[in-house]
C-alpha cells in the first residue's frame, strides 16, 4: 500500500470519528450512529441526519447500491431447502426427492425416509416420522390441529403455507399477510409468491419495484428459480452483465434453465 493509501484511510477513519453534519467527534458520552443505508458516513443525532441529507443523498444511495450488490451477487453455501436434517446432505431441486412433513414442517430426503419405513416395517413398528417420531398418518383433524399449531407458533414454512393455501383459494388479502409474515420470519419462497402477487397485482397493486425486491431476497436466500428469473429481469432491461452474473450463481445451485440460458 503507498504512502497516500495510507494517508486516505486514515483521514476515513478520522472522519468516522466525528458526526458528518456538526463535525463533533465521539467522545465521553457522545455516540455516533452509523448511517441507516452506507457505511460511509455516521451522525450525532437523528436532526444532524436530517441536515446532512441534502449533501449526503446522492454519494449514500450510490454506495447503498454498492453494498446491495456486494450481497446480491454472493454465492450462496447451497439452496434454499438446505440439507436434509437426518443425513445432512443436500436436498434435491427436484421435490419428487424429497418428503415434506406435516408434523414438524421438515423436508427430509427420499433416502433417509425410505430407510425409516423399510426399518419400521421390519420391525412391525408404526411408521413414524423420522424427525420428530409423531405418527406418519393420522386423522385428517390431527393434521388440521398440527398444522394450526405450527402456525400459531410462527413457525415460516407453517405460515407461508397457509399464505400459498389462501392464494390458491383466490383469497389474496389473507394470502398476502401471510406470506408477508412468512417472509419476515425468513422464508425464502414466501418471497418468491409475494414477487409474483406484485408483479400480476393479485390483492395489491403492481409494483415493480417491490417485485424485484423480493426476487432479489429470495435470490439471497438460495432459490434458483428466483435468482433465473431475476436474471432474465436483468437481460431484458438490457443489463446483461447481471444477469449472466445471477445465471453463473443459479447454475451452481443446480439450476437446469440457467445452464441452458448460459449455453444460449
Amino acid at each position: 500500500m503507498s504512502s497516500t493509501d495510507n494517508i486516505e484511510t486514515e483521514a476515513a477513519d478520522i472522519h468516522m470519528l466525528c458526526c458528518a453534519s456538526c463535525g463533533i467527534a465521539e467522545v465521553d458520552d457522545i455516540e455516533l450512529k452509523n448511517c441507516d443505508d452506507c457505511d460511509l458516513v455516521r451522525y450525532c443525532s437523528d436532526k444532524c441526519r436530517e441536515d446532512h441529507r441534502p449533501d449526503h443523498e446522492a454519494i449514500c444511495k450510490e454506495r447503498a447500491a454498492e453494498l446491495r450488490d456486494e450481497i446480491l451477487f454472493r454465492q450462496p453455501e447451497s439452496s434454499h431447502l438446505g440439507d436434509c436434517p437426518i443425513c445432512c446432505v443436500p436436498l434435491s431441486l427436484d421435490t419428487k426427492k424429497s418428503v415434506s412433513y406435516l408434523c414438524c414442517s421438515k423436508v427430509i430426503c427420499n433416502g433417509c425416509n425410505f430407510a425409516n419405513v423399510l426399518r419400521e416395517y421390519k420391525q412391525k413398528l408404526n411408521i413414524r416420522c423420522p424427525f420428530c417420531r409423531h405418527l406418519y398418518r393420522e386423522s385428517e383433524e390431527e393434521n388440521e390441529r398440527r398444522r394450526k399449531e405450527r402456525f400459531e407458533a410462527n413457525d415460516p414454512i407453517a405460515v407461508r403455507e397457509m399464505g400459498k393455501t389462501h392464494y390458491g383459494d383466490g383469497d389474496y388479502e389473507r394470502a398476502f399477510d401471510c406470506l408477508t409474515k412468512a417472509a419476515k420470519l425468513g422464508d425464502v419462497e414466501a418471497h418468491c409468491v409475494l414477487s409474483l402477487m406484485y408483479r400480476e397485482g393479485q390483492g395489491v397493486e403492481k409494483d415493480g419495484g417491490k417485485e424485484t425486491y423480493h426476487l432479489e431476497e429470495a435470490a439471497i436466500g438460495g432459490h434458483p428459480g428466483a435468482r433465473h428469473s431475476l436474471a432474465c429481469h436483468e437481460g431484458i432491461n438490457g443489463r446483461l452483465d447481471r444477469a449472466v452474473k445471477n445465471w453463473i450463481i443459479a447454475a451452481k445451485l443446480g439450476d437446469d434453465d440457467s445452464i441452458q440460458s448460459l449455453k444460449e
